[in-house]
């Protein structure tokens, strides 16, 4: 069963929860003149999701569907998506496109640029690269200009079934997250580079006022303190350990 939340104008949280893994797998919805899907979703949760979606507008209408980066969870439904939507395209970067979705993806992809925007209608998602944050080289984060919104995907992963929206912050059950994954066969989830603070700080000075997290509640607030927080703990959790 799905549980959908608007967590902020026309954006629809709709979540997913498995149980054998404790573990919530959310999908964003833009209602807007060109439907945007962040998140295509695991091929198994398809159906679940395309009900939910069809609850707020007619699945064949959407024209966008983003992720992260290549992963089941982000695009093991992609094509299913395309196969229902007939106008829409897959978005993402030039090395998701070059290295995996354009293989995999029944419908070429539209490549955006680094710090190229998207416009939805009244919404506009700029696109910025986040090589190996939170996971592989192709990885990239949307950011809503309107409404500075954040897609921020694996990014203060929590587990366990959460509250869709929250004003408390994500940091220490993303360290627990962190902490559990690498003393766990999961190690190495999250990789740890020299630009990963870098990359964090960036998305902190954007100023974010919700983010939204692929796993576990979405913020609301003043999220510039939380991404700092967490290039701090991933640090502390993942970085370099003295001898």
């Amino acid at each position: 069963m799905s549980l959908i939340t608007e967590i902020a104008p026309d954006l629809f949280r709709i979540s997913l929860f498995a149980p054998d893994l404790n573990l919530q797998f959310n999908h964003f919805l833009v209602r807007d003149d060109e439907p945007l899907l962040f998140h295509a979703g695991l091929r198994g949760m398809f159906p679940a999701l395309r009900e939910a979606v069809a609850s707020l507008i007619d699945p064949a209408s959407l024209r966008h569907i983003g992720f992260s980066h290549f992963e089941s969870d982000e695009c093991g439904a992609l094509n299913s998506w395309l196969d229902l939507a007939p106008h829409a395209h897959p978005v993402c970067g030039l090395i998701g496109a070059m290295v995996s979705v354009n293989d995999f993806s029944n419908r070429p992809s539209r490549i955006l640029q680094p710090g190229e925007v998207l416009a939805t209608g009244k919404y506009r998602y700029r696109f910025i690269p986040t090589p190996h944050v939170p996971h592989g080289w192709d990885a990239g984060v949307m950011f809503e200009e309107t409404r500075s919104t954040l897609f921020c995907s694996d990014l203060f992963h929590q587990w366990g079934e959460r509250a869709p929206l929250t004003r408390d912050s994500l940091l220490e059950p993303a360290r627990e997250a962190l902490l559990f994954t690498e003393n766990s066969p999961f190690a190495g989830y999250i990789p740890y580079t020299r630009h990963t603070g870098q990359i964090l700080s960036n998305l902190a000075a954007e100023n974010p006022r919700t983010l939204a997290t692929m796993h576990g509640s979405s913020f609301e607030g003043n999220a510039t303190p939380e991404l700092h927080g967490l290039a701090a703990i991933m640090k502390e959790v993942l970085g370099p350990k003295s001898e």
